[in-house]
């Protein structure tokens, strides 16, 4: 398993519009191959701060199956115009739990 992790900074005053985008596009990328779980968290120091972590079952699962994929279009356009600036998503794999 490895774990997809990225900091989402919202542009102000779009963090309402932006969690019920999420709420709304979620279930795409729970629909996919490899897909185990995901959270979205919101920062309580920084305004406009999200965590997003996804667990992926292998890597490929997320570069190239979703990220490769017709669903990957429906979540961009859903999502990415929300993002200032666009997010590094970086890939963890668990040693300690």
């Amino acid at each position: 398993m490895i774990v997809e992790a990225v900091f989402l900074f919202i542009k102000s005053g779009q963090e309402e519009s932006f969690e019920q985008s999420f709420s709304e596009a979620a279930p795409i990328i729970s629909s996919m191959n490899g897909y185990l779980s995901h959270r979205l968290q919101r920062c309580l120091e920084t305004k406009g701060k999200y965590l997003l972590t996804v667990e992926w079952e292998r890597l490929k699962d997320h570069t190239i199956g979703f990220r490769q994929s017709p669903e990957y279009l429906n979540w961009k356009e859903k999502l990415h115009h929300y993002y200032e600036p666009f997010p590094e998503v970086e890939h963890f794999t668990i040693i300690h739990s």
